[in-house]
C-alpha cells in the first residue's frame, strides 16, 4: 500500500506549493523532513521537480542513508538510491568495500540511464562527503553480464570472471560483492541488488535463479534473469596497481597519478544529467561534514596529485548555492517554515491510544496511522470503541485524498512520524502510537537454552582451536574425519590431547564440546586422557559454582520475596519533564526508559543494568527514573565513582529539575565536612529528595528516611566494601546500574539470567564515530594532531601511563608545541591537587591534559575531541575502548591516535586488540567490545578473582554451564525443564559427505545445528535449509537428521536412557496410563511395557537395514501416544 497519495496534502499549503514551484530556503522540523522532501519532489501540482531526476544532498553517509530509507517508503514505487562515500581514502591505495561500490554503481547508473516509457526518473540521495570525492569514469569499470535460466555456465570461468569484477570468494555469502561455489550451486550477492542470488545448475545449464536471505541462507523467491554488475569501480589492472602501491614503503611509494588514471575522474555533480534537480535536505549538516572530510584529506596527502581526486569544499558550496530548494532544521531567517512535533503518543494500549487519536481528529487533523502488517491494523480497527477508520485508498469513492479530518490506516515501515499544525496532518507509525513492548525478563530460561545464547554466538569452533570436552578435558580440535567402523560410516571430531592421545568424538555429542575461553591470554596445557586431574578440577569448580550460585540466588530470591514500592504510572509532571528534553530519544533509549518505568511500577524491587556507550543517554534514563521516584514521594541516591563525575551529575540533575520542587543535595570533597554532615542529616530527615555523591554517601551515618531508588554509575569501579554496602541496599530498593562496558560480574549475572540488562546501541542524532588511527609513534604526527585540535578551538588528551616519566613526557610535548598549555594528572597526586588540575582542564584553562589511564572513566568534556595514546599496545581492549570514549561526545568530529613503538615490537595479542578496536569503530560497539575482550583477555575479570582459577582450568562456557545448572538447582522451580534428546546409536551410515558440504566451517555449523536441535520442527527446518543451500539431501545425511528426530521424540516422551539388549530396544523411564499401554501394544504387538520398572521395550531386527526404521517408528508411536 503506497504512502504516496499523502504527499499531495501539501497542495493545501500555499507556502508549500510556492516552494515546490519556485524553490528557495525553508525551515523544516526534523520529524517532518522526509515527508517534505518527498512532497516537494513528487506530491505538489506544478512542482519544478515533477518528471525530472533528483539529487538530494544530506550531511554524512549515515544521515543520507536514513533519509534514503525514509524516501523509499514515501515515494514507492519510484526508484530511490543511496550514493555513499568510498569508505576509504584514495591516498590509502585501498579499494572501497564491494557493498559500498554496489550502492555507488547502482545509484550512478540509475542517474545516468535514460528512463524507459513506463519508468519514473530516480531520486539519488548523496552525502556531502561523497560529493567531495571525484568519481572514476564509468567506462573504467569491469563489464557487467546477465545470468538467465536456461543459459550455459562454466563455474570455473564464472569464478575467474567474478574475481576480475571485484567480487570476493568466500565460504558463505553474507554481504554484497561476495560469492561462494558448492558443488553445482553458485551463491553470489550482486553488487547492485538488495538480495543475494543462488544459481542452481544441472550439469552446466542454469536450472533456477533464486534470491535468498544471507541471514538464514534460505530462498526467498525465484527470478528468470539477474544482472551481475561489477563490485569495483576500476578494472583489475588499476586495482592491482593501487594495492601494490599501498604495501610499498613510503619512500618508494609511487604518486597516485602513476597508478590511477586521475585525468578520467570527475566530480559527481559534473556527471549528473543537465535536467536533474538539486535539493539540499539539511543545509546545516553540509559545511561541517565537508570541513571535517577536507581536514582528513589534507592531513593524509602524500603527493599533490591527490588533489586531483577530490573537490574542495568551496567548489561544492558554490555548486550547492544554486540548489532549487535548501532546507534546514535550524531556525533562522528562512522565509518559509514548516513546523511539526514528533508523533510520540506512547499509549499503553489501544484503549489509551483511542482518546489521543480522537483528540487529533476532533482538532481538525487528517490522521494516518501506519502499521507494519495489515493484520495488526485490522485488529486495531475492529477493537476501536468510538472512532471509525478506513484503509488508505479504500473509500467508497475509491479516492486517496484526505479532504476532511478523519482516521486512516495504511501499511508502511516508517522510522518517524510527525504532527504538523500548519497543514493539519498527523502521521503516526505504530511504534510511536504505543509504548515499546516490555522487554522479557531473562530469568526463568532453562540452562540449556541459555547455553545456546550469547556466548555460543561468538564462540564458533574452528580447526586448531583449543576446545573443552565435558568428560575428557582440554584438547585441540584437529577437524572432522569421516570414518567407517564395523561397516558403519559416521563423521567424527578429531580431538588431540596431551602427548599423542587422540579421541574421535561422534558428532551426536557435539554439544559436549565448546571452544576454550579462559582467564588469561596464554593457551592452557592439554589434558591427559585417563587421568583423574580433570574430574578433580571439575569437582572443585562445580562446588565453587554452587557456592556462587547459592550466594547469587540468596540475594535475588530475597529481593523477589520482598515487596518493594510499586510506583505510580507517569504523572502530568513526568510527561512535561520528559517533553522538555531538547533532544530526540533513540529507539534503544526509549526501550530502556520504558522498561525501567515498567520495572518501577512493579512491587518487586528492580535491579537493571543499563549498558551503553559514553554519551548515549544513560544519564537521561536515570534522570527520568529519578524524577518518577521523587514525584512519588520517594528519595533517590545517586552514586558516582569520582568527585568530578558526581559534580557533573549534580549539575545535570539541578539544571534539568530546576522548574520542579525537588531538593537536590551533593556530597563530595568540594563540600566541607560540616556541609557534608548537614547534607546527610537533611537526607536522613527527608528534607532532600535526591542526593548525589561518591562512596562517602555509603557511610554508617547514612540512614535515608524513605529511599526508593539507587542509581550507581560505573558500578565496577567501586571497592569490595562499597559493593557489600550496595548489596544490602539492593535488597530494599529499586536499583539502576550504568556501565559503558559491562566487564565485571554484571555481565555474568545477566548471562546467567539473574539480572536484567538493557543495551543502548543507537548513537544520538548528530553523533559521529571517532576517527581512529592506529600506527607507529611519530612526533610530527603528534604535533600536527595537537595543533589541529587547538586551531579548531578544542582540547586534547595525551595518555602516557607511566607516572615516573609523565612529567618528562609533558616537557617533550611542550617543546613540540611551545604555544600550547599543558596540565599533568595522575593517580599519585594528592586528591585535592588532582581534582583541581582536572577541573582546570574542564574549565578550558589548558589545551592538553597529559594523564595516565585515570581519564578512563567519569569525566565528560565535550570540547576535548582529540586523544593520543602512547604505548596503546599495553592496554586491554575494553580499557582502550573506554579511553577512546573520552572524545567524540559532541557534534565535532573526534580523532583517536593509538600509537605503539614499532610494528616489530607488537605481540600477537596486542595486534589482535588493536585490530579489534579498528574493527569496532562504529558507534555503539561497547557491548560487542566486552564480548570480544572476553575472548582476547579472558574471563577472569568477568567472574571475579575468586572464580578465575576455575575459569582458567575449565574454560568459560563449561564453567557457565555449571553455574547455570547450580542456579537452576538452587532456585525455585519456574516451569518444566526443557527435554533433552536421549543418547541413541543405531548402526546406520549417518554423516555429511565431503562433496555435499565441502567447507569445514559450514560442516561444523551444520553438525552443531543438528546436535543442538531440541524440536522435531527444528530438524525439519535444518533439512529444508540444507536442500536450499546445497541441493537434495544425500542418504547418509538424511539418516543423521532422522536419527536426531528419533532422539528428540524419545526425549519428549520422557525417556532418559535407551539401550539395545538381546535384540530389543529398551526405553526408560516410561510411565504410561493403562489405556495408553494397551494402545501401544495394539500398534506395536512385539513391544512390552513393565510398569513396575517404568520400562518399555520392543523387538527390533538384527540387521542395520531393518533396525533403523523400526527404531524411528517406535519413537514416532511412543511420542504420539504419550502426548495424547
Amino acid at each position: 500500500m503506497s504512502l504516496r497519495p499523502l504527499l499531495s496534502l501539501l497542495d493545501h499549503d500555499p507556502a508549500g506549493v510556492a516552494l515546490a514551484a519556485d524553490g528557495g530556503r525553508a525551515f523544516v522540523s526534523l520529524s517532518m523532513r522526509p515527508y517534505l522532501v518527498a512532497a516537494l519532489l513528487d506530491g505538489v501540482d506544478g512542482a519544478a521537480a515533477l518528471g525530472r531526476p533528483a539529487i538530494v544532498v544530506a550531511g554524512d553517509d549515515r544521515q543520507a542513508r536514513d533519509l534514503a530509507a525514509d524516501l523509499k517508503a514515501w515515494l514507492h514505487p519510484r526508484p530511490v538510491r543511496f550514493y555513499p562515500s568510498r569508505g576509504v581514502a584514495y591516498e590509502s591505495h585501498l579499494n572501497p568495500p564491494p557493498h559500498l561500490v554496489g550502492l555507488r554503481v547502482a545509484a550512478l547508473d540509475a542517474l545516468l540511464a535514460e528512463p524507459g516509457p513506463d519508468e519514473e526518473p530516480p531520486v539519488v540521495v548523496v552525502s556531502a562527503v561523497a560529493l567531495s570525492e571525484k568519481v572514476p569514469d564509468p567506462a573504467l569499470r569491469p563489464s557487467s553480464h546477465t545470468l538467465r535460466v536456461g543459459d550455459l555456465l562454466d563455474l570455473d570461468e564464472e569464478a575467474n570472471e567474478l574475481v576480475a569484477m571485484g567480487y570476493e570468494r568466500v565460504d558463505q555469502v553474507e554481504d554484497r560483492g561476495q560469492f561462494a561455489i558448492r558443488g553445482g550451486i553458485l551463491d553470489v550477492y550482486p553488487a547492485t541488488e538488495d538480495r543475494a542470488l543462488r544459481v542452481d545448475l544441472f550439469d552446466i545449464e542454469i536450472e533456477s535463479l533464486r534470491f535468498f536471505s544471507t541471514f538464514t541462507q534460505r530462498s526467498l523467491g525465484e527470478t528468470q534473469q539477474v544482472l551481475l554488475a561489477p563490485a569495483a569501480e576500476l578494472a583489475a589492472v588499476h586495482r592491482q596497481g593501487a594495492e601494490e602501491a599501498g604495501v610499498s614503503d613510503e619512500e618508494t611509494r609511487p604518486d597516485i597519478s602513476e597508478v590511477l588514471p586521475v585525468e578520467r575522474f570527475a566530480a559527481f555533480l559534473d556527471l549528473a544529467p543537465a535536467d536533474a534537480i538539486l535539493l539540499i535536505a539539511a543545509e546545516e549538516e553540509i559545511e561541517p561534514a565537508l570541513a571535517d572530510h577536507w581536514q582528513d584529506v589534507c592531513a593524509a596527502f602524500h603527493d599533490a596529485e591527490a588533489h586531483n581526486l577530490y573537490v574542495a569544499p568551496k567548489e561544492i558550496s558554490a555548486r550547492l548555492a544554486s540548489a532549487h530548494v535548501r532546507l534546514s532544521s535550524i531556525s533562522g531567517d528562512q522565509p518559509v517554515q514548516f513546523r511539526a512535533q514528533a508523533a510520540d503518543v506512547a499509549a499503553r494500549s489501544l484503549k489509551d491510544a483511542e482518546p489521543e487519536l480522537e483528540k487529533l481528529v476532533r482538532g481538525g487533523y487528517r490522521t494516518v496511522v501506519s502499521w507494519p502488517r495489515r493484520g495488526e491494523g485490522e485488529r486495531a480497527a475492529y477493537n476501536l470503541a468510538r472512532l471509525k477508520t478506513r484503509w488508505l485508498g479504500e473509500s467508497e469513492a475509491g479516492g486517496n485524498n484526505l479532504t476532511e479530518p478523519e482516521l486512516v490506516f495504511t501499511t508502511a515501515n516508517l522510522r518517524d512520524g510527525f504532527i504538523a499544525a500548519g497543514i493539519r496532518v498527523a502521521i503516526i507509525p505504530e511504534h510511536r502510537l504505543f509504548r515499546r513492548k516490555r522487554a522479557e525478563r531473562t530469568g526463568g530460561r532453562s540452562a540449556s537454552s541459555r547455553r545456546r545464547g550469547a556466548l555460543r554466538s561468538f564462540a564458533d569452533l574452528r580447526t586448531g582451536d583449543i576446545v573443552v570436552h565435558e568428560d575428557h578435558g582440554l584438547a585441540r580440535f584437529a577437524g572432522f574425519e569421516t570414518k567407517t567402523v564395523a561397516g558403519i560410516t559416521r563423521d567424527y571430531l578429531q580431538l588431540e590431547f596431551a602427548g599423542t592421545d587422540k579421541v574421535f568424538q561422534p558428532v551426536e555429542q557435539l554439544a559436549k564440546i565448546s571452544r576454550y575461553v579462559g582467564a588469561g591470554g596464554a593457551h592452557p596445557p592439554l589434558s591427559k586422557l585417563g587421568g583423574k586431574s580433570w574430574e578433580t578440577m571439575k569437582s572443585r569448580a562445580r562446588k565453587a559454582a554452587q557456592e556462587l550460585a547459592g550466594e547469587l540466588i540468596t540475594l535475588y530470591a530475597e529481593r523477589r520475596r520482598r515487596s518493594g514500592h510499586a510506583f505510580e504510572e507517569d504523572s502530568d509532571w513526568q510527561r512535561e519533564f520528559e517533553a522538555k528534553w531538547p533532544f530526540t530519544e533513540t529507539a534503544d533509549q526509549r526501550d530502556a526508559i520504558e522498561v525501567v518505568k515498567a520495572d518501577m511500577e512493579r512491587a518487586q524491587p528492580m535491579d537493571r543494568l543499563i549498558c551503553g556507550d559514553v554519551g548515549y543517554g544513560k544519564t537521561e534514563v536515570a534522570l527520568r527514573a529519578a524524577f518518577k521516584a521523587a514525584g512519588d514521594g520517594k528519595q533517590v541516591l545517586v552514586l558516582a565513582p569520582t568527585t568530578i563525575l558526581a559534580q557533573q551529575h549534580y549539575g545535570t540533575f539541578s539544571e534539568r529539575m530546576q522548574d520542579y520542587p525537588f531538593t537536590i543535595g551533593q556530597i563530595s570533597r568540594f563540600r566541607t565536612p560540616k556541609e557534608q554532615k548537614a547534607a546527610i542529616a537533611d537526607f536522613n530527615e527527608g528534607k532532600t529528595d535526591i542526593l548525589i555523591g561518591t562512596h562517602r554517601v555509603l557511610g554508617r551515618d547514612m540512614r535515608p528516611k524513605d529511599l526508593g531508588l539507587l542509581i550507581v554509575d560505573e558500578e565496577q569501579r567501586f571497592g569490595v566494601k562499597q559493593k557489600e554496602l550496595l548489596r544490602q541496599l539492593k535488597l530494599r530498593v529499586d536499583v539502576i546500574a550504568m556501565s559503558a562496558t559491562p566487564i565485571p560480574r554484571t555481565l555474568q549475572m545477566s548471562l546467567a539470567g539473574l539480572r536484567d540488562i538493557s543495551v543502548i546501541e543507537t548513537p544520538p542524532e548528530g553523533r559521529r564515530p571517532v576517527k581512529t588511527y592506529i600506527g607507529e609513534y611519530d612526533e610530527e604526527l603528534v604535533r600536527q594532531a595537537l595543533r589541529r585540535e587547538k586551531e579548531r578551538g578544542g582540547q586534547a588528551f595525551f595518555l602516557h601511563n607511566r607516572v615516573e616519566s609523565i612529567e618528562e613526557t609533558a616537557e617533550r610535548l611542550r617543546g613540540l608545541c611551545p604555544d600550547m598549555s599543558f596540565v599533568v594528572a595522575h593517580g599519585q597526586l594528592d586528591e585535592n591537587q588532582l581534582e583541581e588540575r582536572m577541573l582546570s582542564f574542564l574549565r578550558g584553562e589548558a589545551d592538553v591534559l597529559v594523564a595516565t589511564s585515570i581519564i578512563e572513566s567519569g569525566i565528560d568534556i565535550p570540547q576535548a575531541n582529540t586523544l593520543i595514546v602512547e604505548r596503546a599496545d599495553m592496554f586491554g581492549l575494553s580499557q582502550l575502548y573506554q579511553i577512546r570514549g573520552r572524545v567524540g561526545r559532541s557534534r565535532e568530529r573526534a580523532f583517536a591516535y593509538l600509537l605503539y613503538p614499532s610494528a616489530a615490537a607488537l605481540t600477537e595479542d596486542a595486534q589482535k586488540r588493536l585490530s579489534a578496536l579498528s574493527d569496532y569503530t562504529e558507534l555503539g560497539a561497547g557491548f560487542k567490545i566486552a564480548m570480544r575482550d572476553l575472548e582476547l583477555r579472558g574471563a577472569g575479570s568477568l567472574l571475579g578473582d575468586e572464580q578465575s582459577g576455575h575459569v582458567a582450568a575449565l574454560g568459560f562456557e563449561l564453567y557457565m554451564q555449571m553455574l547455570d545448572e547450580a542456579v537452576l538447582a538452587a532456585g525455585p522451580e519456574d516451569g518444566e525443564d526443557e527435554s533433552e534428546p536421549v543418547r541413541l546409536d543405531v548402526s546406520v551410515d549417518a554423516y555429511i559427505p565431503a562433496e555435499y558440504v565441502p567447507y569445514e566451517q559450514a560442516k561444523i555449523e551444520v553438525h552443531r545445528n543438528i546436535a543442538t536441535a531440541r524440536e522435531v520442527a527444528d530438524v525439519g527446518a535444518i533439512r529444508e535449509e540444507l536442500e536450499d543451500r546445497f541441493g537434495p539431501v544425500p542418504e547418509p545425511l538424511e539418516n543423521l537428521l532422522t536419527l536426531q528426530q528419533a532422539r528428540i521424540k524419545l526425549g519428549q516422551a520422557g525417556a532418559r536412557a535407551v539401550s539395545f539388549r538381546q535384540g530389543r530396544l529398551t526405553v526408560t523411564p516410561v510411565d504410561l496410563e493403562p489405556d495408553v499401554a494397551t494402545e501401544l501394544k495394539a500398534q506395536i504387538p512385539e513391544s512390552t511395557y513393565e510398569p513396575g520398572r517404568s520400562q518399555w521395550s520392543v523387538k527390533v531386527p538384527d540387521s542395520a537395514e531393518g533396525r533403523f526404521p523400526a527404531v524411528v517408528r517406535a519413537a514416532d508411536v511412543l511420542l504420539a501416544l504419550t502426548r495424547g
